[in-house]
């Protein structure tokens, strides 16, 4: 509780032992207080944390066997880097050759050999942030928890170095809860996502699961780059109907013969451009390199279309797209629960 606001409300996960789980959703979802919880570092009104079978909701953080690496590495300056990843260590009261030999191994895990004699001042980001990694890791705790570790890395930095966070992983296989905003971070590194929203969660599973299988409008909108296309609409008749004159015939036969209002959902990927479908006008003509990315207007709906090739479409022109029933999701527009389930 903040005051009279709840951050978290009916939350119950189960994690396995070795697993790499991810939180995500929007900033004030409760994915940080729910890791901070799990440290220790937030007071909660009722509930149970376990930790490897024991109760520690009256541990304090230093008794309850987890790391935590954060967004702001949070490095001594004064110290080098030896002595950082040594800190917690000298603190337990570790013979000081069984720290050199854990400051060691852990330096050459995260190649940081070279750097040990130098200080955070004198590092790059990236380099600081293997530090604090290296920091958590000379503990040998049961669960790593990491919040937000990449989000003051440039792109290029991030995509490297939660390369070689789930390459660590799959070394050490500690239980690993890690916090992000970034689905992108969360779908190529997880074993399992939890989604996030108001403080509850709206779903949760592997990482495909989720992206095939969105159970409402919120997880679908929030799971896939690019965004799931959303369309508005009504089923009558067994036809999805939207403006523009888009109109999709032979849906599932689980879909709904009739429904109104609906949210018609597509992936980018899925939509092709032809000689027939739904008239639409090009807006705006992003290539990718090996893909182009393709944005349309179809009627007062703009509607993102990912080309495996590149075209020589312009803005203004007129194409038409093809999409198969079988690719279509749909949503109640009011509720946001999907009504196409199996």
């Amino acid at each position: 509780m903040y005051g009279s606001v709840g951050a978290l409300r009916d939350i119950s996960i189960d994690i396995d032992d070795g697993e790499f789980l991810a939180l995500v959703g929007p900033s004030g979802c409760g994915k940080s207080t729910l890791l901070r919880i799990i440290a220790g570092l937030e007071p909660m009104t009722s509930g149970t944390v376990s930790i490897g079978g024991d109760v520690v909701n009256d541990l304090p953080p230093k008794s309850r066997d987890v790391a935590m690496v954060f967004q702001n590495y949070a490095l001594y300056p004064h110290m080098t880097v030896a002595e950082n990843m040594a800190f917690a260590l000298k603190l337990r009261g570790l013979p000081r050759d069984q720290i050199e030999k854990k400051v060691r191994t852990t330096s050459q895990l995260l190649d940081l050999e070279g750097m040990l004699k130098r200080y955070p001042a004198q590092l790059s980001g990236g380099e600081r942030q293997r530090v604090a990694m290296g920091r958590a890791i000379v503990r040998d705790p049961s669960v790593f928890l990491f919040d937000e570790p990449l989000s003051n890395l440039d792109a290029k930095l991030r995509v490297q170095l939660r390369t070689e966070i789930k390459e660590l992983h799959q070394r050490l296989r500690t239980t690993t809860v890690y916090v992000t905003h970034d689905q992108v971070e969360a779908m190529t590194m997880a074993d399992r996502i939890v989604v996030m929203r108001n403080g509850d969660i709206e779903q949760m599973g592997a990482p495909i699961d989720l992206y095939d299988d969105p159970r409402n409008l919120f997880v679908a909108g929030f799971i896939g780059s690019p965004a799931m296309n959303i369309i508005p609409g009504e089923i009558a008749d067994g036809v999805f109907v939207a403006g523009g004159g888009f109109r999709i015939a032979d849906l599932r036969p689980e879909t709904p013969r009739d429904r109104n209002p609906v949210v018609c959902c597509v992936r980018p990927h899925k939509i092709a451009l032809g000689e027939t479908g739904a008239p639409a006008s090009v807006v705006v003509v992003e290539p990718l390199g090996g893909e182009t990315q393709v944005i349309v207007r179809l009627g007062e709906t703009s509607v993102v279309c990912l080309l495996r090739d590149r075209t020589s479409l312009r803005p203004g022109d007129a194409v038409r797209l093809m999409i198969d029933a079988n690719d279509l999701y749909f949503f109640d527009r009011a509720s946001g629960q999907r009504i196409d389930c199996n």
